[in-house]
């Protein structure tokens, strides 16, 4: 967000074209990028295709742009090394849009369902997603509804504590990009 350069903004769309593809779109090529590493069937390979995201670079470049310049003009001045400045001035004040990003890619990846279905084959190695859909088929042919009921609370239990937890940070990051 502070760097010069020519091609800056042209790199910054092309990232953003990629919120213009369905996730569901990806999957094929992720999948032949992944069995050609050698990682399907792997956690690896389920977590590998979320590690950067246009969503993530567009929110922390907004948090970036709203840190006045003259803030990292100053650190330099006093000696700091750019990863100085990336960790003492800048971290610290885009924290709220860490924070919201992070959440939001939590629950977003903790909730995937077809991504991990593709991947993974070995029972033994399935997400909670999968193992709660295969539970709740099982169980459902029995009409165990408070078995269901209980499994649902179980796996979203940990995203609500998440989400009281960091509400704060959420929400003020929300606040300031003006989204």
């Amino acid at each position: 967000a502070h760097m010069r350069g020519r091609w800056k903004d042209w790199a910054f769309h092309l990232v953003l074209l990629q919120l213009f593809l369905p996730p569901s779109a990806l999957i094929l090529p992720n999948f032949l990028t992944l069995k050609a590493l050698g990682l399907t069937d792997t956690l690896t390979g389920v977590a590998l295709p979320y590690v950067a995201s246009a969503t993530g670079a567009f929110l922390l470049r907004q948090g970036f742009r709203q840190v006045p310049k003259e803030l990292v003009e100053a650190a330099v001045m006093d000696g700091a090394t750019p990863w100085q400045v990336m960790a003492r001035v800048l971290l610290p004040l885009v924290r709220p849009h860490l924070a919201a990003f992070s959440l939001v890619s939590l629950v977003y990846h903790w909730n995937e369902f077809l991504w991990p279905l593709v991947v993974l084959q070995s029972p033994e190695k399935r997400v909670l997603s999968l193992g709660f859909a295969s539970f709740a088929r099982s169980a459902e042919s029995g009409m165990e509804w408070g078995l269901i009921a209980a499994g649902a609370l179980l796996v979203g239990l940990p995203m609500l504590i998440a989400f009281a937890l960091f509400q704060r940070a959420f929400v003020e990051s929300f606040a300031r990009s003006g989204l």
